[in-house]
């Protein structure tokens, strides 16, 4: 059988596959995702996109119609770290004068390039200037910075906006991002060192997860900055996908310990509606020197604050020694707010934080009248059909408690009422 019979029969057993899934009501989406191990940039993203897929030649021919008087774009394979990828480089002779928003934005509305792009990349460079303005303490229109103005960075901006409009009009229906890898220490800026990440880039990556490493040197950019929170509808663990393509943008920065690429996954997912998928913070401290009274009245305090769920369990630590290991889980916003109400309780001297993908059914409550009195029933639903179902323990309590009755009893009845109907 011959290569191309081959990848015919290949594709049809695949599409066949699909479509009896479909019946089965399960749906396929195709999404994006920026795995950024290594941090950003916008030159990073751009060559990222053109490695997954890309037309280059398109891509250029939108880049020439910003009229930039000079420019010559340059895109080539090069080797990070023994790891192939595309550089993008964009080349301009030196410009003294600086541009405001209103001149960026009348550079790309003059431009050939789609509406929805156009768009785009206007939303982005208000995103900066406006990140810049809280930074300096100015209206974003009355920003004047080289950061903005400079020629590359219009490219870049503009690119990875034909990039990923290129890649909706493709079927890719979401883009999500990692955890964003921001670097360190200190970086030079127009008017002195400054911390990484830098002031703008902090303010523009509030509520976004992100961790130092892997170098002591900026890793992420304004305009990187700029461009992944405007197109990532989410920033969380790499969601269960079938990987279609994988594109690799490299970096200026070359260590020889570590590849300076950006990642992108193009891909697909089965998600069967209606449960849904987010992410979680999993906060993790092991304790051998307290009381179980004390463990037990803590673990009681951290539901009243607000955590999804917590609870211990018996280890064996160093020396043999038992302990306990508490476990708390919480949205991501509440990570820092739950690991200082722990620090506060002087259980321990560390706790362990990691984000975890979590999927869970569509949950409702209904009421089941018993002889007890109103009882409340969990249900969980998939694809439309109650899969789980429980009464509330706490509501059997109290039932069982006036009436001077087992638990057992009133969640029996509860449970033959709700089959019943009787609600």
């Amino acid at each position: 059988m011959n290569r191309r019979r081959a990848n015919f029969l290949a594709k049809r057993m695949d599409f066949k596959i699909k479509s009896l899934l479909c019946c089965l009501g399960v749906s396929f989406m195709k999404i994006a995702y920026f795995d950024c191990f290594s941090g950003a940039s916008g030159d990073m993203i751009a060559a990222a996109f053109i490695d997954a897929g890309l037309d280059k030649e398109f891509l250029l021919g939108q880049l020439d119609s910003l009229g930039i008087e000079g420019l010559e774009v340059k895109i080539f394979e090069t080797v990070r770290c023994g790891l192939r990828a595309i550089k993008f480089e964009p080349v301009f002779p030196h410009q003294h004068h600086h541009r405001n928003l209103r001149d960026i934005t009348d550079i790309i509305n003059k431009s050939k390039i789609k509406p929805e792009a156009k768009q785009t990349a206007i939303v982005i460079f208000n995103k900066l200037a406006e990140a810049e303005g809280t930074v300096h303490g100015k209206p974003k229109d009355d920003i004047h910075f080289h950061e903005v103005g400079a020629v590359d960075s219009i490219v870049d901006i503009v690119a990875a906006s034909v990039g990923f409009h290129y890649f909706l009009d493709s079927g890719v229906e979401k883009f999500y991002c990692s955890t964003i890898s921001v670097g360190g220490g200190l970086t030079k800026a127009e008017h002195g060192l400054i911390p990484v990440p830098g002031p703008a880039t902090a303010e523009l990556i509030r509520n976004v997860p992100i961790t130092a490493g892997p170098a002591q040197v900026e890793l992420l950019t304004p305009t990187a900055a700029a461009i992944l929170t405007t197109i990532a509808a989410d920033f969380c663990p790499l969601p269960p996908m079938k990987i279609l393509k994988t594109g690799y943008g490299a970096g200026t920065f070359n260590p020889e310990d570590f590849p300076n690429v950006l990642r992108l996954f193009i891909g697909e997912f089965v998600n069967s509606e209606p449960s849904t998928v987010d992410s979680v913070c999993v906060l993790e401290t092991n304790i051998d020197d307290l009381s179980g009274e004390i463990i037990g009245s803590v673990v009681e305090k951290i539901f009243e604050i607000g955590v999804l769920d917590c609870f211990t369990m018996p280890i064996y630590m160093k020396h043999n020694r038992p302990a306990y290991k508490l476990t708390a889980i919480c949205e991501i916003k509440d990570e820092e707010r739950i690991a200082h109400f722990l620090f506060e309780q002087g259980l321990t001297l560390g706790i362990r934080s990691q984000i975890l993908h979590r999927r869970k059914l569509e949950r409702d409550f209904v009421t089941a009248t018993t002889p007890f009195g109103a009882i409340k029933i969990k249900t969980g639903r998939l694809d439309g059909k109650v899969v789980f179902c429980k009464p509330e323990f706490s509501d059997c309590q109290q039932a069982a408690q006036r009436h001077n009755v087992a638990v057992k009893a009133v969640m029996d009845a509860a449970m033959a009422a709700y089959k019943r109907g009787e609600k």
